[in-house]
């Protein structure tokens, strides 16, 4: 029957034992995934480190800069290869892990709004792996910027971990801030907030993406920061596009 309540659409009257009943089973489904993730992530540690290797080598020819690494613990390279594992399983799982947040929330959401599920599971994916691309691809310039801070007086020879971590922080929140424009056209798919408002927020905006590209990049060198702010001010134009494209949707389907 047309306009029939469905048992599914009812899945925004779930009690709060269902809701978290609903969530206990997704993330252990989640941790699952990540588990699978990181042991592949721990075969693959050794050929994932020399790519990961590469911003480093681009310095190379500076002759205080060394592109080996130096170790000061007999468990480091263990606990390294451990944390990487861990953050390659998160990154493999990434889509899985994507799917199982909007199954959470699409029960509270209108069955029109549902139909976004295949378009924010594969546009976040794909904008975490931009993010992190452009972090890896900026750190030579980056780790240039913060060598000449200290001069030619000194041999710059890293850790694994303190050189790894960096880049592997760095690649995670780009990626994460690549997330920006999914929140703000989620935001405008539920109604919460409108294009016209987004457009006269503009420069607030702006001011609050630098704000926090400067926060969240762990490096914090002016490089990284524009690489990570620029990109989001132009997501956030595109997004503003994308609410007015979907608001027109919305009009015509009610006319």
């Amino acid at each position: 029957m047309a306009g029939a309540v469905t048992e599914s659409d009812l899945g925004g009257r779930m009690s709060l034992m269902e809701h978290l009943v609903e969530l206990r089973s997704r993330l252990i489904k989640c941790v699952l995934a990540v588990a699978l993730g990181a042991v592949a992530g721990w075969i693959l540690y050794k050929p994932v480190l020399s790519i990961l290797m590469d911003p480093l080598r681009d310095l190379a020819d500076d002759p205080n800069v060394s592109d080996k690494f130096i170790s000061f613990d007999p468990l480091e390279q263990f606990m390294l290869r451990i944390k990487m594992s861990t953050y390659l399983g998160i990154a493999l799982a990434m889509p899985f892990l994507l799917w199982q947040i909007w199954a959470f929330i699409a029960p509270g959401l209108y069955q029109n709004e549902r139909r976004y599920a295949g378009a924010f599971v594969g546009s976040a994916t794909v904008l975490f792996a931009m993010g992190a691309a452009i972090a890896y691809y900026t750190l030579p310039q980056a780790l240039g910027f913060l060598q000449s801070v200290g001069g030619d007086d000194v041999l710059y020879q890293y850790t694994t971990e303190s050189y790894i971590m960096l880049i592997l922080y760095m690649m995670l929140a780009f990626g994460v801030g690549f997330q920006f424009p999914i929140v703000v056209v989620f935001l405008q798919i539920i109604g919460l907030v409108e294009p016209q408002q987004l457009v006269k927020f503009r420069r607030f905006a702006v001011v609050i993406i630098f704000g926090t590209a400067a926060v969240i990049t762990p490096s914090a060198d002016p490089i990284s920061l524009v690489a990570l702010a620029i990109p989001m001010v132009i997501f956030y134009e595109i997004s503003i596009l994308i609410g007015r494209i979907i608001g027109r949707r919305r009009r015509r389907n009610a006319a």
